[in-house]
Parts: structure tokens; C-alpha cells; sequence
């Protein structure tokens, strides 16, 4: 089921001034992605974090919801579908790695208590056996990150926030092994395997 208004769709040609990459960013290093791995980014929206995996030679696939975003990645020579991580157009097993940053939240259709262990299970499908999945969401329980999902209530995003701790036990529920949870800033990253 699609909104009639797609707030992602709205902002899509100019999300990469908006949201920009930390010259910091832990993630390359937590994912730990290697040249020719495949590496499924979902709802990896203009391939803001695929296009510097792409660059260090890792095979990229950007999955998302709203088809402007993805039009941006392919734009920037990416690789990009559009479709429900409820049901991923992907093999069982296909990739080295998974990949949700900041996305995960807004999996919440046709609502969140449905579509987010969905999403879980559909997201572990998808991971080979000994792989990695890396969900990075922000931690609600940050006030920053609160003051956030405030926003987004008000805007009609509809988003479900987890904390650190509830996502990985979503993810156990559906199957993973939790290597760690990274929690110690603005971000939280749950690091995950099967």
C-alpha cells in the first residue's frame, strides 16, 4: 500500500545536500564489506552509502520504497530497484552483505507490528549463511533523536522507532545471530548474522 503523498519521492533530487555522508563514518568498517562482495542495500534511497562501497569495488544493489530515489542512485551509475522489503526480489542466501541505514523506521506499512518482523525475516532471507547484515538507525533513545521522531510524527511519516536493544531482539526472534551492537553515538548499529 502506497501513501498518497511519498515524503522520500517529495525530496528525493535534493536528500544528498540535505543528508551528507560523515567523513567519519564507521559503517565501511562494521560491514566489513570486501572487493566483489555483493551487498544489498535496502532502502538505501539515492545510494548516498552505496556509490563509496561501490568505489572500493563492492558490488552494490540499492533497493527502495519511493522510485525518485532510486532514480537518483541510478543516476550517480548505481544499480537500483524499486519495490517492499516485504517481499525482496532477491534469492534466499544471495548476498555477502545486508545493509539498512536509516531506513529501517519506516518500514511501517501496512503497519509496523506487521511489517517490520516481516522485514526482519525477508532481510535475513536474503543474507548467505556466515554473512553480515548491519541495521543503522538512530537511537531513540537519544533526545535528539526523539525530537526526530516527533517531526516525523507530525509529517505522517507513520515511522516506528526501536531502541538498540528491541531491534536486535526482533532480529534474534527472526532468526540471526547478534555479533554486536554499536551504540555509543547519534546512531546505533545492530550487527548481525546467520
Amino acid at each position: 500500500m502506497r501513501l498518497a503523498f511519498d515524503h522520500f519521492d517529495a525530496i528525493a533530487q535534493h536528500y544528498d545536500r540535505l543528508i551528507r555522508p560523515r567523513a567519519d563514518d564507521p559503517l565501511p568498517g562494521i560491514l566489513a564489506a570486501q572487493p566483489g562482495d555483493l551487498v544489498l542495500d535496502i532502502g538505501g534511497g539515492t545510494g548516498r552509502i552505496a556509490q563509496a562501497l561501490a568505489a572500493d569495488g563492492v558490488r552494490v544493489v540499492v533497493y527502495d520504497f519511493a522510485p525518485r530515489m532510486a532514480r537518483q542512485a541510478q543516476g550517480k551509475g548505481l544499480t537500483a530497484a524499486v519495490g517492499s522489503v516485504l517481499s525482496l526480489p532477491f534469492a534466499d542466501d544471495l548476498a555477502e552483505r545486508v545493509l539498512v541505514v536509516d531506513a529501517f523506521h519506516h518500514f511501517v506499512q501496512p503497519s509496523a507490528a506487521l511489517a517490520q518482523p516481516i522485514a526482519a525475516a525477508e532481510l535475513l532471507r536474503v543474507l548467505k549463511p556466515g554473512g553480515r547484515l548491519v541495521v543503522e538507525e538512530p537511537d531513540i533513545r537519544r533526545s535528539g533523536v526523539k525530537l526526530i521522531a516527533l517531526m516525523e510524527k507530525v509529517l505522517l511519516m507513520r515511522s516506528r522507532f526501536l531502541t538498540p536493544d528491541d531491534l536486535a531482539c526482533m532480529f534474534r526472534v527472526a532468526g540471526a545471530q547478534v555479533i554486536t551492537v554499536c551504540d555509543e553515538g547519534f546512531s546505533a548499529q545492530v550487527v548481525l548474522t546467520k
